[in-house]
Parts: C-alpha cells; sequence; structure tokens
C-alpha cells in the first residue's frame, strides 16, 4: 500500500464547527418536531400556541446535541472511549439506556409542565404515551447514530494527525539529509577541485563543477517528501559518484545497472543517495586500497528491486554505528511512503563489503 495522495487526504473537523454544526442541524429538527406536535394537535382538534411545541422540540433535539459534546469530549480524552471491543459495547449499551431512561423522563416532565401553561397541551398530554417500548428503542437508535458519527470522525481525525506527524518527521528526515550532504561533501568537494586547478587540469575541475551544480541545484529545490522520477535520482547519484572518483581516483571503481523499465519508475527522493554516501564512507573511504561500488536497480513483476553493494570493510566495530544511523533514517522514510509495501535489508556480505537491498512497488512515472 503506497502512501495516500493529495486528494484522498482526510479534512480535519474542528470542534467548533462540529459544535455549529450539531446545534444547526438541532434547530431543524426542533422545528420539524414542533411543527409535527402542531399538526398532532390538529389531528386531535385542539388549537394551541407554537412556543409549547418548539420548547418540547428543544429539549427533545438539545439534549442529543449535549449527549453529542459530551461523547466526543471523552473520545478525545480518553479514546479507548471508541476502541472496538465486546465491553465498550456493552458500556454503551448500558449508557444508551440510562440516557433513554433520563430523556424520556425529561419529556414527560415537559409536558406535564405544558399542561399548566397551555390548557391545549394539558388536554394532549393525556393522549401522549412517553413511556412506551417504541420510544425506548428510538432513543436507543439516536444514541447509537450518534456514538457510530463521534467515532467514525474521531477516527479519521485520528488518522489526519498520524499521517501529519508521519509527514513532518519524513520532511525533517528529508532537511536532515539535506545538511548532512551539504557540510562535509561540499568542504571534500572543493578541496578536490582547488587540487585539480592547481594541476592545471581545467577540463575535469569543469565536469566536476557541473556535478556539483546537479546535486546542490537537486538538494536546494526539495523542500518536502516527494516520489521523483528515478532518472532524475540516478542523475544525482551518478553526479555524486563522479565527484567521490575526481577525489578517490584508481581507489573507486563504479558500476551502474538500470534497467529500462527502471529508470521510467518513480522512488521516493534521496533514496539512494544516502546508501552510496555510507558507502564511500564506512566501506571505501577507510581502506587504504579503496574498492568498488555496484549499484543495480530493475524491475521484478510489480516490485522495483535496487541493490547497493560496496567491496569495503562491513558492518566492523568502526562502522557499524554510521551504517546503522543511516539505514535507520532510509527505513523510516520507506515506511512513510509504503507503510505496509516495502522489504528493506541491510548487512555484511558474506564475501566481504556492505550490501543493501530494497524491494518497492513499482510505479511508473508519468510523462
Amino acid at each position: 500500500m503506497s502512501r495516500p495522495n493529495s486528494d484522498s487526504r482526510i479534512l480535519p473537523v474542528r470542534p467548533a464547527v462540529g459544535l455549529a454544526v450539531a446545534c444547526l442541524i438541532a434547530g431543524f429538527l426542533a422545528l420539524w418536531t414542533a411543527q409535527e406536535c402542531n399538526r398532532n394537535l390538529e389531528l386531535h382538534r385542539l388549537q394551541g400556541s407554537f412556543a409549547p411545541s418548539l420548547l418540547y422540540g428543544c429539549v427533545y433535539w438539545i439534549w442529543w446535541v449535549a449527549v453529542t459534546l459530551v461523547l466526543w469530549t471523552l473520545a478525545d480524552r480518553w479514546p479507548a472511549v471508541f476502541k472496538p471491543s465486546g465491553l465498550t459495547v456493552m458500556a454503551h449499551l448500558g449508557a444508551a439506556c440510562v440516557l433513554a431512561i433520563l430523556h424520556l423522563a425529561l419529556l414527560k416532565h415537559t409536558l406535564w409542565l405544558g399542561s399548566w401553561y397551555w390548557p391545549a397541551w394539558g388536554r394532549l398530554f393525556h393522549t401522549v404515551w412517553v413511556w412506551t417500548l417504541e420510544r425506548f428503542g428510538v432513543e436507543l437508535a439516536i444514541y447509537g447514530f450518534i456514538g457510530g458519527a463521534c467515532a467514525f470522525f474521531h477516527s479519521r481525525m485520528q488518522a489526519q494527525q498520524k499521517l501529519e506527524i508521519e509527514r513532518q518527521l519524513a520532511q525533517a528526515q528529508l532537511k536532515a539529509l539535506q545538511m548532512q550532504i551539504e557540510p562535509h561533501f561540499l568542504f571534500n568537494t572543493l578541496n578536490a577541485l582547488a587540487s585539480l586547478v592547481a594541476q592545471g587540469r581545467n577540463p575535469e575541475a569543469s565536469k566536476t563543477l557541473i556535478h556539483l551544480n546537479t546535486i546542490l541545484r537537486t538538494t536546494l529545490q526539495r523542500r518536502t517528501p516527494e516520489k521523483v522520477p528515478f532518472v532524475e535520482e540516478l542523475r544525482v547519484v551518478e553526479s555524486y559518484l563522479a565527484i567521490q572518483q575526481v577525489r578517490f581516483a584508481h581507489r573507486l571503481k563504479v558500476k551502474i545497472e538500470a534497467s529500462p523499465e527502471a529508470m521510467e519508475s518513480l522512488v521516493p527522493c534521496f533514496l539512494l543517495q544516502p546508501i552510496v554516501e555510507n558507502a564511500i564512507q564506512h566501506g571505501i573511504e577507510p581502506t587504504e586500497a579503496g574498492g568498488s561500488i555496484e549499484t543495480c536497480v530493475k524491475r521484478v513483476g510489480d516490485r522495483l528491486w535496487m541493490q547497493v553493494c560496496d567491496s569495503g570493510s562491513g558492518t566492523s566495530d568502526s562502522s557499524t554505528k554510521g551504517h546503522g544511523i543511516g539505514m535507520q533514517n532510509i527505513r523510516e522514510r520507506l515506511a512513510y511512503f509504503y507503510p505496509d509495501a516495502f522489504e528493506f535489508d541491510a548487512g555484511s556480505r558474506e564475501t566481504g563489503g556492505y550490501q543493501v537491498t530494497i524491494e518497492i512497488p513499482y510505479e511508473r512515472a508519468t510523462a
């Protein structure tokens, strides 16, 4: 399952807006109930003021507005109130029965009060039976509807908050990656450029500047976590490795294989570059003889398979910490984009060196 797109984002419901909507609906229902009461009076050939009917409607529906606010507040403070379980269902059923009895008692006293001030209502009072099984069932049904609506919207708000937290986490991780790229990498690249210029190797210095421009432009442009065409990601990796080859010269050998279908895919931005950077820092740089980095990307069925290998020292004590931090960052970003649909494996190879393998759902980039 991939990350939800912008069209399916959940809209948060603000408490004030929810209260206003609930009161508005209650007002309409109160007017409707009052109208029905007046019609009932007419059926019994009684004449009465609209005021007592409106009072009855308000008492009937404002009660449920109060119940809605209580349920929403409880859900906000104790999410377990709507946690699906047999105990929760029994608790809500008990609460519904108690509230139904209290509400029907309140309605009965409202009718009794009306009989004192409005004679027509006094005569109608004897024809209205509040304590009936049918009325009790209606009360339970209304509570069930309100409770279900509160549970539904509260769960959606929680899901929205979770998505927002995950988005902020991914954005923070992306910024951390950008900050990680810029300082030490820029320092080493400038040193390499100075060395090339001092040796009179101006064509190589010019190419290195072009590669550096590609990396910095891409890094500075990406401010939010996003998926990008693999071609763009590969361009950054190639530029990064080209600069590192200037720095390490014959100590670094590079091999990149990408199938045509892989070139048309979408991947999270800055997915491979940190892995390759880890391979340089913890695999190639510590060894005097250097080594090689091999990158392979291809489509396998409905999955995109990626692997980065180096021939360095693997996860020795001196490099385990660096590998762990970098790989954990990648894993968390994959979990953000593909919560339950990615595979990630990183560790030492039997033949020596370090290997990172990633599988994600294949997505074709739009033209």
